[in-house]
């Protein structure tokens, strides 16, 4: 008869088929399972929903993305970007929409840097879009709490309708019409409000011809 392990060595030993078990159903088993499931029923989703424009990856319907002007000197880290009138602007954010570096502004409700932000958002957005900055939307003044939110306020979106429209030579009717078709309706049918995706939409509207 075959002598009995010591007692600290089945210990080890059932701790090491302890760890071989749970290592080959969690660390294997599991998220194969979950990847199959998730590229079966939610494959465009699972993949990151990339957006793509004349066969190139253009970015996320997931992600919001800053639509600028080129800068005059692109090495220069102190040239504020200028937004291009020919596009849709998102909403302000407050890391740029850096996809590794999501976050808002840590600015609370009587913070005067805020104050002032806000101000000197709503001069800017009313004179860009030639519109009274008493009827500039909220969502133009403010970030989403995460910095990447790729959706605006339908009231946005149709502010912009006849900068874009003049800066694109195309009729008001075409635009306003795009920005009815990408309006997205309440999550669930009634969380939160109707919203626009910017990247969807100017998207669609680098198509036109």
């Amino acid at each position: 008869m075959s002598k009995p392990l010591p007692t600290t060595l089945r210990t080890h030993v059932t701790a090491l088929r302890a760890l071989l078990v749970l290592t080959v159903i969690l660390g294997i088993a599991y998220p194969l399972l979950i990847t199959g499931i998730s590229q079966a029923a939610f494959g465009d989703k699972a993949n990151g929903s990339i957006v793509t424009s004349d066969g190139k990856k253009v970015g996320s319907s997931l992600i919001g993305q800053s639509f600028d002007l080129p800068k005059a000197d692109p090495a220069d880290p102190n040239e504020e970007a200028k937004p291009d009138p020919k596009w849709f602007q998102p909403r302000p954010s407050a890391n740029h929409y850096a996809g590794d570096n999501s976050g808002a502004g840590n600015l609370g409700p009587n913070s005067e840097d805020l104050l002032k932000a806000v101000q000197d958002r709503r001069a800017a957005v009313a004179a860009f879009d030639g519109v009274d900055p008493a009827t500039v939307p909220a969502d133009a003044l403010t970030a989403s709490g995460s910095g990447l939110d790729p959706h605006i306020s339908v009231a946005y979106a149709k502010e912009q309708v006849d900068r874009v429209a003049k800066n694109r030579d195309l009729p008001v009717e075409t635009v306003t019409k795009l920005v009815d078709e990408y309006t997205e309706g309440r999550s669930a049918g009634f969380l939160g409000n109707e919203g626009v995706n910017v990247v969807l939409l100017n998207k669609a509207l680098s198509e036109q011809k």
